[in-house]
């Protein structure tokens, strides 16, 4: 049986470690300058040489060479031996099947034996995580003051699993992922060792595959070298399952046209070569990546032919950056949900969906109506009629073109309430354009006409307004009746109000607001946020009317609160708070 190639070119010096230049030369001066701590912890990703470091350390304290720098030599008995894995004072103890307190017991009573062959007997525990919480504690007091002939080195993948009193005791060494181009270069030369014919693509799709390991990398070598043949990028592309670059550039091409039926035709095009979908949901994702590296200056750090970076550069300028931030998330999730569906592609077909809507800022409170939309706030929802709208002379003392206003004008100007346009009866005067009026400090008889209804409060601003509240212009019954118009707009540009209001009960009008009955905790949903001033100016979109909306609790009879359908409770009264806060129940209603 042939030996796996990850086994047959496992580092056996200092300086085949690859990718690991900082934990390797720390290592080394500990070496030379003899000064070898007892406890070790190598954390990083899989495949990225914790055990191949630990046994490389384990054969330079070992080492018989005269020189410490020249250790490991890789040609003395104790070298040898450890090569060979009959090194006797080299322990190695996966710690995911021997997780226990009586395994630790056992090694701690054994580690006081002198070694046999070596200087140093040398405890390798991988996956050191694994251990129980009475297993490490068992290990602690051995780990922080072990005999001077004992050296620990634990490896784990999931450092943050690790106590922190074993933390303290050991000398941490972090090994990361390497870089592309360094497996790509360590693979060719291990190619041309093993006298195999390999494109230079094959061997970067096959480093990319690996997302950092080393070991995933030659294992992916190893599987393609086994069919005998030139191991070419479509042979890579089909045996590991994943997509050609162009299917990948044409579905964000698809997503930046907007062309739902050329999405999924690609899509489907991968699916049905074989490609795996959460693989291509990565590829995916890993292109999107290299356009938001484009998009913040570090085109540098994309690792694609020129021509491929050329059409990047290209979707990248396309791409604006909410739009590429959600087709980002939305396929990362594709990528990363290990649930799955019974439809192979449904996930893929999902985020694609998605990533073609175009995100949609939350609403401010206080947001100004009527001026022009900034580019953030291009698709929210409608503003309420504008203030330039053409209205009538009242002949209520407005202020003629002779008339000079003193106005202080503010930095950011409050906004003023929405009100459609008025007209005079009888009158038969010209309309004239109103101009959006400014913060003044001096006192002016105009006062500019409000709907009947309207509140005293300023539902966008909080700022009292200088007029008390009329008649409402809209009645409760034409409210209804209008009332699916106002949720439909709401849903589409907010489909959580939307929801909100699927569960609340209309109460009626009060005094220019409309009163919306909710369960305890629904109510104090929908106050949160913008939900209250979406759906008011959803409300003034469709009717015309500006009101106030306001939460009260849901009335649920006897079965309930214990009140009468047609009996009304203030929210912040005492009954209100009884109800809602303390589970109380009304007995008598008087």
């Amino acid at each position: 049986m042939s030996q796996a190639l990850y086994r047959k070119w496992r580092p056996r010096l200092w300086d085949e470690v690859v990718g690991q230049e900082q934990v390797v030369q720390t290592l080394r001066n500990a070496i030379s300058g003899e000064r070898v701590a007892h406890a070790y912890l190598f954390a990083g990703p899989r495949g990225t040489g914790k055990t191949t470091s630990a046994r490389l350390l384990a054969k330079a304290v070992n080492c018989l060479a005269e020189k410490p720098s020249d250790r490991p030599c890789n040609q003395c008995l104790h070298c040898q031996a450890v090569n060979d894995g009959r090194f006797m004072d080299l322990i190695e103890i996966d710690a995911a099947s021997n997780t226990s307190v009586e395994d630790v017991r056992s090694l701690r009573d054994k580690i006081n034996f002198a070694p046999t062959q070596g200087t140093y007997k040398v405890y390798i525990i991988d996956e050191v995580h694994m251990l129980s919480t009475a297993a490490f504690n068992a290990l602690l007091k051995t780990l922080e003051e072990p005999p001077p002939h004992a050296i620990f080195i634990l490896a784990t993948t999931e450092v943050h699993k690790i106590p922190a009193t074993v933390l303290s005791r050991c000398q941490r060494h972090e090994f990361r992922r390497i870089p592309v181009m360094d497996i790509t270069r360590h693979l060719k030369d291990l190619a041309d060792q093993e006298k195999l014919e390999v494109e230079p693509e094959a061997l970067t799709l096959i480093a990319r595959q690996a997302t950092g390991a080393m070991r995933d990398a030659i294992s992916l070598l190893d599987q393609l070298a086994s069919s005998g043949k030139k191991i070419t990028l479509e042979m890579a592309h089909i045996v590991l399952g994943t997509a050609t670059s162009a299917v990948v550039v044409e579905l964000i091409g698809a997503l930046l046209t907007q062309n739902p039926a050329e999405g999924l035709t690609q899509i489907h095009r991968a699916l049905d070569a074989g490609t795996d979908p959460r693989q291509f949901a990565r590829q995916v994702v890993e292109y999107l990546r290299g356009l938001l590296l484009v998009r913040m200056g570090s085109a540098e750090k994309v690792e694609a032919s020129p021509d491929l970076r050329s059409t990047m550069a290209q979707h990248a300028r396309a791409f604006d950056m909410p739009r590429l931030l959600l087709a980002i998330r939305a396929f990362n999730q594709a990528a990363t949900d290990l649930r799955g569906g019974w439809h192979p592609g449904l996930l893929l077909e999902l985020a694609f969906a998605e990533s073609l809507e175009q995100p949609s800022p939350p609403m401010g409170r206080g947001e100004a109506i009527g001026e022009p939309a900034s580019p953030s706030q291009a698709n929210i929802l409608p503003a309420a009629p504008s203030l330039r709208q053409a209205e009538p002379a009242t002949g209520r003392g407005e202020a003629t073109g002779k008339q000079a206003v003193s106005a202080k004008t503010n930095v950011h100007p409050e906004p003023s309430p929405v009100r459609p346009a008025e007209t005079a009866a009888g009158k038969g005067e010209a309309p004239k354009e109103q101009a959006i009026p400014t913060k003044t400090n001096a006192n002016q008889n105009a006062s500019p006409p409000r709907t009947a209804g309207e509140s005293a409060q300023n539902p966008l601003s909080g700022e009292a307004s200088p007029a008390a509240p009329a008649e409402t212009a809209i009645g409760f019954p034409s409210l209804m009746q209008q009332w699916p118009r106002v949720r439909a707009l709401i849903k589409k540009h907010s489909p959580q109000t939307e929801a909100l209001l699927n569960s609340a009960k209309l109460n009626g009008i009060k005094d220019g607001t409309l009163l919306l009955a909710f369960s305890p905790v629904l109510k104090q949903k929908m106050e949160g946020g913008t939900h209250l001033d979406i759906t008011s100016r959803a409300i003034a979109h469709v009717t015309g009317v500006t009101l106030e909306v306001k939460c009260v609790l849901l009335n649920t009879g006897k079965a309930g609160s214990g009140l009468p359908p047609d009996v009304e409770v203030e929210d912040d009264g005492i009954v209100g708070t009884a109800l809602r806060d303390l589970g109380g129940e009304v007995v008598d209603v008087q």
